[in-house]
């Protein structure tokens, strides 16, 4: 299977959960794990080829002109990660099954969520492109918020959600600069070329600003110091998040980065300074605040910082088996993390308690969940015949072998320090939750789940086990991965016993002294002022300091008075403009005027004229829309005067659309006269949009005269409209293939725009405050009249095959998607306006939101067709096609992507006319009540 389908897969599984959703939460559970069987069962057939020392790689063009291509490479290292991510994934997804609860309706979103995530990890960890990898990597901060904050309801869930979105989206930033200036130092943005530049690498003065801006997002991603704050706080998420994100996904990403550039930056003074620095006092900390800690999530949270600053450290080290020994600590991590947070999760289930003051007792009530619970804590405090002992004792050595900090033993004594901290924080897990009397009602009560929730932890503990007892299973999973790390050929020997060395004198130190620290200070150790700066409280600081700092700004710029506001846009314009003209940068004026007679264009202007003094002097709103419609009609006679018949077409129909929604919102606006200003202010508006409108009216004068005299766009756009869009109408071309990704992120803003007004009318209805504040004004006897009733019918299937008619001629006259889509919204509009909401929403089959969304995915679906011909993203293509007894057809695959134009624009409009209309049935029907 490609790389690239291995990376998408669960992409294209993610609606399934959603719309499988309504059949429970086994069928949910079904649908996420089949993309994510299938993504595995891909990456298993690559296997033999990296066996046999070889990556495999897929590359398809994107946007080559900014480096960006769809690379992706599965080797030792990827194949590594990416395993961890599906296999964990799979068992996070039957765990999750049984955690949540019946009656937590949002099941098909969770598992969406979790889909999402999971495809932006193993995009990223398959990533062989600088700026594809940087995509994924923010998609991951996106959905980690998505997941964080999934009980939006909790206030920590929401505060913890957007405290890990603000710091790894900051780190982000950093890295994305040092990323690009990487890539511009090894002259491709290929990771595969980067890495084979390592000499260009350093040679180079901008080796280490590059280097740190990485390491602060790598840093952030893994919350590592002085990021460390934000994952403890993450744990208000679901137990399954907190399982898989603070296992072996979301906080590995960091680790990720670190070892695919180890063979660019390891070995470095540089490098071993920032790096083993920020790893050991991450390691140090995490421990000491783990052993503070009386919740058991919390806990957990804190050792995962705790053993991602130890994989740091040893990735800062530099070395080949520092770095196999990383690899190694990182499956093990993920082995016996990801039980002990899903038997949180079983605890919190089984005694409705996480607090370690609250339980205890729980060894001989749940002990399927205590032996889960021993397996896992032993192997995270380094106990022998256990999967972590062989990672910490090779950590060890690796530590006495390293000279730190001036001394020879240095970095061994801060390690064994911190793994003193770790065995301790590891048995008062053990023992606060499973030893002793039950401390509550609820703890003595609490019995051991069904197989659903502790089967897929048991699995996980096996791999505790089997690492633990015969290490060698491990060493073709890790030679592989640390291979890839290196760069060169790795082979490494793992065994129980390595004989008495120094390494297992401290390991043993270790553990005898995390038990006699743990007898010391008993069950419950209150954290004590730190003599450091609280990471947190300066992060809260500067969240509070930039958000008073901005709301101070916008306040400044953004006064709320839209005259002062547009006042600001419309100078600022004028004056670019006018600076333009004075200097002559727009050239001299050698085009002539288009001939127009005088007395059209003095009625032109007095219609425009007095429709804009109509606009202004009246104080009837339904009077008022009239004479705005005049306006807009008379701007579109304009541009067809001017030549430009798509303008005008779509000038027509939005003001079209535009005035029968405002019709729709006139009943919701409050039945009071206007604020008169004072004359004084209405001269300064009239005298101030007098000059703004001749101003911008002498500035298209000057630009239409003259050719500029700077090189433009136009002309490529005429020459290769048809001859690279197959198409004659040039505006349409341009608006479809030539800025198709304009295009594309105008019909999503709309479609957004469009949801939300339909989420607002419906927090509205939920609220019950859908009076409108006009309904007491006077109502026409007849509401729909038979006369329109039957014209608006007559009209609808006429409306609609001009529609038609102009969606299809866009792509070589005037007309397209846009102006089809809406003149298929007037029609239906019409409908809703002369037989009523109720009438024509009968008889509606296809949901507007559906609408949307088939919108946006045939102009996805459209783009990403081209990558089936190794073509960059969007590239569209023409031709002709001969029917018998018929002319040549031509035809482009450009107008597949107008069909997601006129859907999304057709699904937008009617959403936000559905939308309206059923806040004013909603007014109607309370009035009737209450009468």
């Amino acid at each position: 299977m490609s790389p690239m389908l291995i990376a998408l897969l669960p992409f294209f599984g993610a609606l399934l959960p959603g719309i499988m959703a309504r059949s429970g939460r086994t069928v949910a559970a079904w649908a996420t794990a089949v993309p994510t069987i299938l993504a595995l069962t891909g990456l298993a057939l690559n296997l033999p080829a990296l066996m046999a020392g070889e990556a495999v790689t897929q590359s398809v063009a994107w946007i080559p002109q900014i480096g960006l291509a769809a690379e992706f490479r599965v080797d030792g290292l990827s194949a590594f990660f990416a395993a961890l991510i599906l296999g964990i994934g799979l068992i996070i997804t039957l765990y999750a099954r049984y955690y949540l609860a019946p009656e937590d309706g949002g099941a098909g979103r969770f598992f969406t969520f979790l889909l999402l995530f999971q495809g932006a990890m193993t995009g990223l960890v398959l990533s062989d492109n600088v700026l594809l990898l940087l995509i994924f990597w923010e998609l991951t901060s996106l959905a980690s918020f998505l997941l964080i904050g999934y009980w939006a309801h909790e206030p920590d869930a929401r505060r913890g959600a957007r405290m890990a979105l603000a710091v790894t989206a900051l780190g982000g930033l950093a890295m994305i600069g040092g990323m690009l200036i990487l890539g511009q130092i090894a002259g491709s943005m290929r990771i595969g070329d980067i890495l084979a530049a390592r000499e260009a690498v350093a040679a180079s003065p901008l080796r280490v600003p590059a280097m740190v801006l990485i390491l602060t997002g790598a840093f952030a991603k893994s919350a590592q110091v002085p990021f460390h704050f934000w994952l403890p706080r993450a744990m208000a998420a679901p137990t399954p998040v907190s399982a898989y994100l603070h296992s072996a996904t979301m906080v590995k990403a960091g680790l990720f980065l670190m070892a695919r550039l180890w063979p660019v930056f390891a070995g470095t003074p540089e490098w071993f300074a920032i790096v083993v620095t920020a790893g050991l006092l991450t390691m140090l900390l995490g421990a000491a605040f783990a052993l503070t800690e009386t919740d058991l999530k919390a806990l957990l949270a804190w050792s995962t910082v705790s053993h991602l600053g130890l994989v740091t450290l040893l990735l800062g080290i530099g070395t080949v088996p520092a770095a196999a020994a990383a690899m190694l600590h990182i499956l093990n991590h993920a082995l016996f993390k990801a039980p002990l947070f899903m038997v949180a999760g079983i605890v919190d289930h089984a005694a409705h308690e996480r607090d370690l003051r609250r339980l205890g007792g729980l060894r001989k009530l749940m002990p399927i969940t205590f032996v889960l619970a021993l397996l896992s804590s032993l192997s995270m405090a380094g106990v022998p015949l256990l999967g972590g002992f062989i990672s910490k004792e090779l950590m060890l050595n690796e530590a006495l072998s390293t000279r730190w900090g001036g001394t020879d033993w240095g970095l061994a004594a801060v390690s064994t320090l911190a793994f003193i901290l770790s065995a301790a924080y590891s048995f008062r897990f053990l023992w606060g939750t499973f030893f002793g009397a039950a401390r509550s009602p609820e703890a003595a009560a609490a019995h051991d789940p069904g197989a659903g929730l502790w089967l897929g932890p048991a699995v996980l503990v096996l791999g505790v086990v089997a690492v633990g007892l015969m290490p060698m299973l491990a060493a073709p999973v890790v030679d592989l991965a640390a291979s890839a790390v290196t760069g060169g050929a790795v082979e490494v020997h793992f065994s129980v016993w390595h004989g008495l060395n120094p390494a297992l004198a401290l390991s043993a130190v270790a553990l005898a002294g995390g038990l006699l620290l743990l007898l010391a200070i008993g069950p419950a150790m209150p954290r004590r002022a730190s003599p450091f700066p609280d990471a947190e409280a300066i992060y809260w600081r500067l969240m509070e300091g930039s958000t008073a700092w901005a709301t101070r700004f916008g306040e400044a710029l953004q006064s709320g008075s839209m005259a002062r506001n547009s006042a600001a846009i419309t100078g600022a314009t004028l004056a670019i403009g006018l600076w333009g003209a004075l200097t002559g940068s727009l050239g001299p004026a050698t085009r002539g005027l288009v001939p127009v007679s005088p007395v059209v264009f003095v009625g032109w202007l007095l219609l425009m004229m007095a429709g804009a003094a109509a606009v202004v002097l009246h104080r009837t709103r339904l009077v008022l829309l009239v004479f705005v419609g005049i306006i807009g009609l008379m701007i579109s006679l304009g541009f067809a005067w001017l030549s430009a018949p798509d303008l005008a077409l779509t000038q027509v129909s939005v003001e079209v659309v535009t005035i029968l929604l405002m019709l729709l919102a006139l009943n919701f606006l409050p039945k009071t006269d206007p604020v008169e200003h004072s004359n004084r202010r209405r001269l300064f508006d009239l005298g101030f949009a007098g000059a703004a409108g001749l101003g911008l009216a002498t500035l298209c004068y000057a630009i239409m005269r003259r050719d500029p005299a700077f090189a433009t766009i136009s002309g490529y756009h005429a020459e290769n409209s048809y001859v690279g869009g197959g198409g004659w109408n040039i505006v349409n071309v341009i608006l479809v293939d030539f800025r198709g990704y304009d295009t594309f992120g105008e019909i999503t803003v709309l479609g957004i725009a469009a949801v939300t007004i339909y989420a607002l009318a419906q927090g509205l209805l939920k609220a019950n405050a859908v009076r409108t504040p006009a309904m007491e004004a006077p109502r026409a006897g007849d509401r729909h009249p038979v006369m329109m009733i039957v014209a608006t019918r007559l009209m609808l299937p006429v409306a609609m095959v001009v529609g038609v008619f102009m969606f299809l001629r866009g792509h070589n006259a005037p007309g397209g998607g846009f102006v089809a889509g809406l003149l298929f919204s007037i029609a239906l509009l019409m409908q809703y306006m002369a037989s009523g909401f109720a009438w024509a929403q009968e008889r509606v089959t296809v949901p507007y939101h559906g609408l949307i969304g088939a919108g946006v995915a045939v102009a996805v679906a459209t783009g990403a067709g081209s990558w089936a011909f190794d073509l960059p993203y969007m590239t569209s293509a023409f031709g002709y096609v001969t029917l018998p007894g018929l002319q040549p057809l031509e035809l482009a695959t450009a107008a597949l992507f107008d069909l997601g134009v006129f859907l999304t624009v057709m699904g937008a409009v009617m959403l936000a006319l559905a939308s309206l209309s059923r806040l004013g049935v909603a007014a109607r029907d309370a009035e009737r009540r209450e009468g």
